[in-house]
């Protein structure tokens, strides 16, 4: 092959190895709105690299509750004004709505491709992190020895100590926290236990949160003993920074969550959104996440303590991923989940 042809054929597997669709830049400029339910702090590391490498970026973070971001992005879109170029949520069933409601555009890298494929739908939505849904408790009030490892063991606990739990259990408040309608109905799909354990819930007076910031700082102040359903990221974060908190791995099962992020299809500014979320993709991008943000990377080519591969070594019970798709509009159909909402408020007595 002559120098033509071999410099000719290099293109074409540069091409091939990431391969964003147009509007890709070389030196992606301007603006970047990101629109996420990730804490602010927490993503700060990433935003500091993003930017020593794309110094011509401004990189714009708004950080929302997920339900609010689901809204505000529909108006805006709806609207005529598209604002975000990035969306970035835990609440998976709301991002994949959004993408099959016509609202992202593809984005194809080798990168990409190294996700398991629970963790992409449709080269349009894809998991950046691999986070385990736990159990935390606060050892000052709950020895290891009576720290329930299951449901089955919570659910016993609830009834065999009613004095003990009043007031000291908590978990998401499902009809005002979007993350945790998602975990109660994946607990439906799940677990045998899911209906006795939200009654022993209701008879142990169970405390609801919106956001886990707050469930956490009640678990570590000593007013809860025990949180049902944490983000066990946040709760490794808290823990690295000295707080009194344990965290438990279900070991009947532990599901995992990923946060999904996508592209709107009206993006402002294209050629920043993939340049971002092909550094969010990356080896560089996934290990800022897993060693900097304490995010488990999803990456498969990240390993250590916080990948996705030291996640999966950790002494957990079945690992159950759930997977990004069409099966988690399931329970947006409105009359399944005022149905749901009427089961758990029933069942808590609220």
């Amino acid at each position: 092959m002559n120098r033509r042809g071999i410099l000719a054929a290099g293109m074409l597997l540069a091409a091939a190895s990431c391969h964003w669709p147009a509007g890709r830049d070389a030196a992606p400029r301007g603006v970047v709105t990101v629109y996420s339910t990730t804490d602010t702090a927490i993503f700060r590391p990433v935003i500091a690299d993003f930017r020593r490498l794309h110094p011509q970026v401004d990189l714009r973070y708004v950080e929302l509750d997920a339900a609010p971001l689901f809204d505000r992005f529909l108006a805006e879109a709806n609207g005529g004004s598209p604002v975000a170029d990035l969306v970035f949520s835990s609440a998976m069933d709301l991002q994949v709505k959004l993408v099959n409601d016509g609202y992202a555009q593809p984005h194809y890298s080798a990168a990409a491709e190294t996700l398991p494929p629970a963790a992409r739908w449709r080269s349009e939505i894809f998991g950046l992190t691999f986070e385990p849904v736990v159990m935390v408790t606060n050892p000052d009030l709950l020895a290891d020895k009576d720290t329930p490892r299951t449901r089955f063991d919570l659910v016993r606990s609830l009834r065999e100590r009613p004095g003990f739990w009043r007031g000291k259990v908590g978990t998401y408040d499902i009809t005002r926290s979007s993350v945790g309608y998602l975990l109660a109905a994946q607990d439906a799909r799940q677990s045998g236990e899911f209906g006795a354990l939200v009654e022993s819930l209701g008879h142990a007076d169970a405390r609801t949160y919106a956001n886990t910031a707050i469930l956490l700082d009640d678990i570590a102040s000593g007013r809860v003993a025990l949180g049902y359903n944490v983000l066990g990221s946040y709760a490794q974060r808290r823990i690295e920074r000295g707080a009194r908190l344990r965290i438990v791995y279900p070991e009947d099962y532990t599901l995992a969550v990923v946060r999904a992020a996508f592209i709107p299809r009206r993006a402002p500014n294209p050629a920043g959104a993939h340049a971002f979320l092909e550094y969010l993709l990356s080896v560089r991008g996934q290990r800022i996440l897993a060693t900097r943000s304490n995010l488990a990377a999803a990456s498969t080519a990240v390993a250590g303590p916080y990948g996705r591969l030291g996640v999966q070594g950790a002494a957990v019970g079945p690992l159950r991923p759930i997977p990004i798709g069409p099966g988690l509009l399931t329970y947006l159909d409105r009359q399944k989940r005022e149905r749901f909402l009427t089961n758990w408020h029933t069942a808590l007595d609220r």
